[in-house]
């Protein structure tokens, strides 16, 4: 990875911006012309955390979750086809798309009105990060969608959305993927105190 740092939304874009890689996952995914289409989820958070640790080499990726949000075609067919698509167009990355508009049922909650929406049911805030490519003229073509903002990501916290009501599966989650091995600096917020 390139030596840069990131401190801000326009830090992170220019970052992306700089990876070969990611630019091409990102084309790659606004080829398909998915409403509110990104990439999100771990491929950007440990991104930034693998930089903010000074880490040379990107931590690897269990899947790159990409959203999109259509209310009008809930089959889970289409994700499946987008799937394939990406495959074909990068057959080194595990694709898993889904759309945002369906997520609700599987969730048990009341429907998400967009993909950011559905961001802020995920368990933790610092994984509530996306980025897309968009049309513009301030010469950096990616939107970040954050729903929480930067402030947790940036700042090494692992919190618990609170929109997300399992206190259970958040812990758990950080233990499974052993965050706090891989990335030492991070703080897990308690809800209560002497929780942790």
């Amino acid at each position: 990875m390139a030596d840069f740092h990131i401190s801000n939304v326009d830090d992170l874009k220019r970052a992306i911006g700089k990876q070969p890689e990611m630019m091409a996952d990102l084309e790659a995914v606004a080829a398909l012309g998915l409403p509110q289409g990104c990439i999100a989820a771990g491929y950007f958070r440990n991104f930034v955390w693998d930089v903010l640790h000074a880490y040379t080499v990107r931590t690897s990726l269990h899947d790159v979750d990409v959203l999109y949000y259509d209310p009008d075609f809930l089959e889970e067919e289409a994700e499946k086809e987008y799937d394939a698509r990406l495959r074909e167009i990068n057959s080194a990355l595990n694709w898993s798309v889904k759309n945002q508009a369906r997520m609700h049922l599987k969730n048990g909650e009341p429907p998400y009105r967009s993909v950011e929406d559905a961001m802020l049911h995920w368990p933790e805030t610092a994984t509530a990060i996306g980025a897309r490519l968009k049309d513009g003229t301030d010469g950096v073509n990616i939107d970040i969608v954050a729903p929480f903002g930067l402030d947790d990501l940036l700042g090494f916290q692992v919190r618990q959305s609170p929109f997300f009501q399992n206190r259970n599966v958040f812990m758990d989650r950080i233990r499974d993927k052993e965050w706090l091995r891989i990335w030492p600096s991070l703080q897990v917020v308690a809800l209560r105190e002497n929780e942790l």
